[in-house]
């Protein structure tokens, strides 16, 4: 394994040890906020509602600033983390919160709070609004003093600080309070301004209760550190430092406990977007994007998974950067193909500028950030397929005479499905409860006076995702190989056999296991069956591209549903059995791919991608031998230009092997900050339930080469 090098001063190293211990996390308060005794709660609004509830989170939240830290901002409710606005009714949480989705803190920076409040004010004065919108607007405006109160306690916290310290913990404090206290009520003027602006605006919507993504920080960052050094007011180490302060601080929640489903911790949303091109086409790759991976490297924070819009132009640097950073696990940086990407959105109907600004919702789905509603509808193929075989129910199975007489019900039940699906996003984002603190970060809720949650957002999208698209096509090839090609079997005996979860056949199943050719190895006749699905998909998806104002844009994706689709799924026609964790995403199934890493991306990039403008994944375990010394470094570029020119989406890369995950199975606090990539967010492996550890154990070792 790569040795991780030394930049970050001693005492930044501290408090990084301190955040990734969890104590912050463990020291969450619940604390029992209500707007019940509010003698007019009953004629308040929703968006009024939460806005005054906001105020009340500012108000009383407890206030934490810690011996030397740079950046402050802590979010310090227990109720925070469970996806909800922290406030109660009737003793219960009653107000749900908002993820998926990466507003407009650029904004932020580049106006103020306070020139949001004057657009604020400006519309209003403007008139011709109808009295929903009128509400929502002076929600926004009572979210935005909320905002001001919450900024104020902290500037009060530092003046005690000051007050009651001497010598050099007095000068950071008077520091740390400089960087504060004009932002983000104002656009900042220095670098140590907008870290701390752009920290402060997502720490009050996590407080809050929201999980947005943070977008692209080189682009809203690089601007400020290039003047700054310019004038001679930083250096890069002062600046990685600053930057080390923020991904600390993201590390509030540690320790307060995974997610109730087993996918561990860290599944907050809080993607990072580095690098690739600006709204006209220029490269913004600047001195942030290095000095992140940097800190990353350093701290092994896995809190804010990172994605590096890479292309054709990338500089070899950044890609060297890109693989030295990965191979030290925990799957805290992935990549994009960018130019595919906006190709594919352009495609869809975007314009090219703003199909060059794409980011993501906090995981890996492509959006325009601060223009976008959004949300996606998962499909499970397989369980399609299984139906059409009659393999879920007790009945009599259809015994079709030839496998394009089997296929062409499978398609029909996935084209029903898609037309449930579009009448379902007919309605998406209807009649929903206002949000106004982040319809406040989100482009023409203002101008419209219509929130997020109501059609505010310039684009409001709900992406029909396919998942299980590998096993459905290892599934159709294993029949039409074993019933009608070779009629080594019948097709009752073949369901039979299925439905038995091959008991009694085991001899038969092995054979199909290990004979059969599967999506993954770079073999033509498998993937082009896979593609036959895929492409099937898509046609049916793409005959409805917007209606009712609602953009449909496929995507491929499980995001760990290939667990709960067990309970819902058979044994496969391909040999799997009943309850085995099946393929994630647009990977390979588990343990199939077995031709190396080159001919997994060869099968994936094989289904032109280009028409998937909402993404899909491509997962890759590597084992951390082969990546070793400079040969390694080589072995990792010479993937993602692979990956690149053959036409791949989204790649992310985890250098882990299963003995190391076994031996953290079986001693788990010798290995607490062991991170993974799961699907979009990575998590300290540990907290993951078991089926999880076993889904991530179970994905094929690849040896880079």
């Amino acid at each position: 394994m790569t040795t991780k090098k030394n930049r970050l001063s001693e005492e930044t190293l501290a408090l990084a040890r301190q955040a990734l211990d969890g104590a912050w996390g463990r020291a969450l308060i619940d604390l029992p906020l209500t707007l019940d005794d509010r003698p007019d709660l009953a004629e308040l609004s929703p968006a009024m509602r939460r806005a005054f509830g906001i105020k009340l989170i500012a108000e009383q939240a407890p206030v934490r600033i810690l011996p030397g830290e740079r950046i402050v901002g802590a979010t310090t409710l227990q109720a925070c983390i469970k996806h909800v606005l922290p406030i109660y009714e009737d003793g219960k949480l009653a107000y749900p919160s908002i993820s998926h989705l990466t507003p407009a803190f650029d904004d932020v920076l580049k106006v103020g709070y306070r020139g949001l409040r004057q657009q604020v004010e400006w519309r209003l004065a403007r008139g011709r609004l109808d009295e929903a919108g009128e509400d929502l607007l002076r929600a926004i405006h009572l979210c935005l003093e909320a905002a001001e109160i919450w900024h104020r306690r902290y500037l009060e916290a530092l003046d005690a600080r000051i007050a009651d310290s001497e010598g050099e913990m007095q000068r950071q404090y008077r520091q740390v309070r400089a960087g504060l206290a004009r932002v983000p009520e104002d656009p900042p003027v220095t670098f140590h301004e907008a870290v701390q602006a752009l920290w402060f605006a997502f720490a009050f919507q996590r407080l809050c209760g929201n999980w947005p993504g943070i977008g692209r920080i080189d682009e809203m960052l690089g601007p400020y550190l290039q003047r700054d050094l310019a004038e001679g007011r930083i250096t890069l180490d002062e600046a990685r430092e600053l930057i080390a302060h923020f991904w600390i601080r993201g590390c509030d929640w540690i320790g307060a406990g995974g997610f109730q489903n087993g996918s561990g911790d860290a599944q907050y949303y809080q993607n990072i977007v580095l690098s690739g091109v600006d709204v006209d086409g220029n490269d913004l790759t600047n001195a942030v994007t290095g000095l992140v991976l940097d800190v990353v490297e350093e701290l092994h924070i896995s809190e804010f998974p990172i994605a590096v819009r890479i292309s054709a132009h990338t500089p070899d640097w950044l890609l060297r950067r890109i693989a030295d950073v990965q191979r030290l696990g925990g799957g805290i940086v992935a990549i994009y193909n960018e130019e595919l990407i906006i190709r594919a959105l352009v495609r869809f109907g975007y314009h090219e500028r703003e199909a060059r600004c794409f980011a993501n919702d906090g995981c890996w789905e492509i959006l325009i950030p601060g223009e976008t509603k959004f949300s996606y509808h998962p499909i499970d193929l397989l369980l399609l397929l299984q139906e059409a075989m009659g393999l879920t129910d007790d009945g009599v199975s259809p015994d079709y005479p030839d496998f394009n007489s089997l296929y062409a019900v499978f398609r029909s039940r996935l084209a029903a499905r898609v037309r449930e699906f579009h009448a379902e996003a007919d309605a998406f984002a209807l009649g929903w409860p206002d949000e106004p603190l982040i319809s406040l970060l989100i482009k023409d809720c203002i101008e419209t006076g219509r929130s997020l949650h109501n059609r505010g957002a310039r684009y409001t999208v709900c992406a029909p995702h396919a998942g299980g698209l590998a096993d459905t096509g290892n599934s159709l090839l294993a029949v039409k190989k074993l019933v009608f090609d070779e009629k080594q079997i019948s097709y009752p005996e073949l369901v039979e056999c299925v439905r038995a979860n091959w008991e009694g056949h085991e001899e038969l199943r092995r054979q199909v296991l290990h004979r059969l050719d599967r999506y993954g190895n770079d073999v033509a006749e498998a993937d082009e069956m896979t593609k036959r699905v895929f492409d099937d998909f898509l046609a049916l998806v793409s005959l409805v591209r917007e209606r009712n104002g609602v953009l449909r844009p496929p995507g491929v994706s499980t995001f760990g549903r290939e667990i709960g689709w067990r309970d819902q799924r058979t044994a496969t026609p391909d040999g799997h059995l009943r309850g085995d964790i099946l393929a994630t995403n647009f990977s390979p199934s588990p343990g199939t791919d077995t031709e190396g890493p080159t001919a997994v991306i060869r099968s994936h990039c094989g289904m032109d991608l280009e028409r998937l403008p909402n993404g899909t994944a491509l997962e890759l375990k590597i084992v951390p031998s082969s990546v070793e010394g400079e040969t390694g470094i080589e072995a990792l570029v010479g993937l993602m230009k692979t990956f690149l020119t053959l036409g791949g989406f989204f790649m992310h890369v985890d250098v882990v092997s299963s003995e190391m995950l076994r031996e953290a199975q079986q001693h788990p606090e010798q290995h607490a900050n062991l991170a993974v990539r799961v699907s979009g967010w990575s998590a300290r492996f540990v907290t993951l339930s078991e089926e999880w550890q076993e889904m991530i154990i179970g994905r094929t070792e690849q040896v880079a080469r």
